[in-house]
């Protein structure tokens, strides 16, 4: 099958299921008939997309939220982190992988925001939507267990307190929808979170800081729509990281209107880098945890690596800002 949808069913309070099926006529009438893989647990997302990958297939779709974009585009690489390609042949040139087309719903949908995209034109998107290559980032972390393990993420990872916050909103109903669901998480994970102590390396830049959060980005929202990178861009080889300082729960109230917006990066309490190569170790014995496109997976220490330009992604460009011109 030349295009296959990888759909989690239980995504925006179990809405997506009746979503494909009220958008499939539209979508098959511009990409030709698609085969849809609805998942049951965690991890069927990257196993369906392997399988698809292997088939064949040209174009996988994602249908869900953040956290099943996630788990497909670990589907595009094996499980020694190498990219595959169609058919499942070790893959050369991105050109001759499958192409990602990423279909918004769930929790936070942070990722669309960055290529143009909503739920509302979703359809009409794809009649001016273009294919072209983005970064792709590597976090190689610890498990709760102790174990080292690697995943892919093509939006934003974190640590510090969205990794405590995160936890909670994966915990909760969601019924609020996606944006409160963030909002009350991260309100509830702010009361927790103790600031912690980190060893923070970027590239050849090495040095210790207290910190609320770093996020380590690729894209420019996290959180349900906080445009915390607002100069991070998809496909120029770098990972932009944003640091909050030591900051407590009124100061960061307070910084996070400026955070929605963008506009918070001249703040005192903020400080940012760029690089290729990025590692983060706990200085103290408390775990800091680690957000991975709105997945908590792990916790420090972390090494993230940027894979230059790694997936094809079908989208309207026109409406992105977080791309390269």
């Amino acid at each position: 099958m030349k295009n296959v949808a990888v759909a989690n069913p239980k995504a925006a309070a179990g809405r997506v299921r009746t979503w494909w099926a009220s958008h499939r006529a539209a979508i098959e009438e511009r990409l030709g008939p698609v085969q849809v893989c609805f998942t049951t647990g965690p991890g069927d997302a990257t196993r369906l997309t392997r399988e698809a990958i292997a088939g064949g297939c040209e174009r996988v779709l994602a249908v869900g939220g953040d956290g099943t974009v996630n788990e497909v585009v670990n589907g595009f690489f094996d499980e020694d982190g190498e990219a595959i390609g169609k058919g499942g042949a070790a893959k050369g040139a991105v050109d001759e992988g499958p192409t990602l087309v990423v279909y918004p719903g769930g929790t936070g949908g942070d990722f669309v925001r960055s290529i143009g995209l909503s739920e509302v034109d979703v359809i009409a998107a794809l009649d001016r939507a273009v294919q072209r290559p983005i970064d792709v980032g590597r976090a190689t972390y610890s498990r709760a267990d102790g174990a080292i393990e690697t995943r892919h993420f093509i939006n934003i990872s974190s640590f510090g307190s969205s990794g405590l916050i995160v936890d909670k909103v994966n915990k909760s109903t969601k019924r609020f929808g996606g944006k409160a669901s963030f909002f009350l998480g991260t309100v509830k994970g702010l009361v927790q979170y103790k600031n912690q102590r980190v060893r923070l390396r970027v590239d050849e830049h090495e040095e210790e800081l207290k910190i609320n959060t770093v996020a380590v980005a690729n894209g420019r929202y996290f959180g349900g729509s906080m445009m915390i990178a607002p100069k991070a861009i998809l496909d120029d080889g770098m990972l932009d990281v944003v640091v909050i300082g030591d900051v407590g729960l009124a100061t960061f109230v307070r910084y996070s209107g400026d955070i929605y917006k963008g506009k918070h990066l001249h703040l005192p309490a903020i400080r940012t880098f760029r690089g290729r190569r990025i590692e983060a170790v706990p200085v103290g014995k408390d775990p800091v945890l680690i957000d991975l496109d709105g997945e908590q997976p792990g916790q420090l220490p972390v090494t993230y690596e940027v894979l230059h330009k790694a997936i094809k992604i079908l989208a309207p460009w026109q409406h992105a800002e977080a791309v390269e011109r």
